[in-house]
């Protein structure tokens, strides 16, 4: 079983279960933490849930890693792994974490099984929340929260230091989602549908 064979398995269960939601947005490849990872498939609507494909091709190396950086931002977080590395996988994986197991059909065909379904992350970090936030985004907010041109021309690390200051986090996730949904490009292509 390939990584692609299951990455399209997901996209469309992913996009057969958001398709039509006007308020929803699923990316594939999204940065976090300024690159440090790129969770595979994002859905963002009233929660931003990110998805993981470790195929039985895969190894589970960067898991841990993955996990870490993932659970600064995300608001829940699936993984979809092949059958050869579920058990461990489920040992690594927090108890906030989704599992899906990906197993091949006699014709060929990924079937996701639902093994453990996602919950709430308690445990996100403001500042990456607003990292999620292009410079000129950062800027935005805080001009609408009257932030002097001054401060506004300061680092983008200080932008989003003083957005996870001053923004309840409930508002700051709020604002965030809401930013990435109306963002026209990504990293210079059209927004995907």
């Amino acid at each position: 079983m390939r990584d692609i064979d299951v990455r399209n398995a997901l996209r469309r269960e992913v996009l057969k279960r958001h398709e039509g939601e006007p308020d929803t947005l699923v990316l594939h490849e999204l940065g976090l933490r300024h690159g440090v990872a790129r969770v595979d498939v994002a859905v963002v609507n009233g929660s931003l849930h990110g998805y993981e494909i470790k195929s039985d091709s895969d190894t589970l190396d960067r898991l841990p890693a993955q996990i870490e950086i993932y659970g600064s931002v995300l608001d829940r977080a699936t993984l979809v792994v092949g059958q050869r590395h579920a058990d461990k996988a489920m040992d690594i994986v927090p108890p906030w974490w989704g599992v899906k197991i990906a197993t091949e059909g006699p014709r060929g065909g990924i079937q996701l099984r639902d093994e453990r379904r996602p919950r709430m992350n308690a445990n996100i970090d403001p500042l990456a929340v607003a990292e999620l936030l292009w410079s000129i985004e950062a800027k935005e907010v805080l001009r609408d929260l009257e932030y002097s041109e001054k401060d506004l021309r300061k680092p983008r690390a200080y932008l989003y230091r003083e957005l996870a200051r001053v923004m309840p986090l409930d508002e700051l996730r709020d604002t965030v989602r809401a930013m990435l949904k109306r963002r026209e490009k990504w990293r210079g292509q059209p927004q995907p549908a």
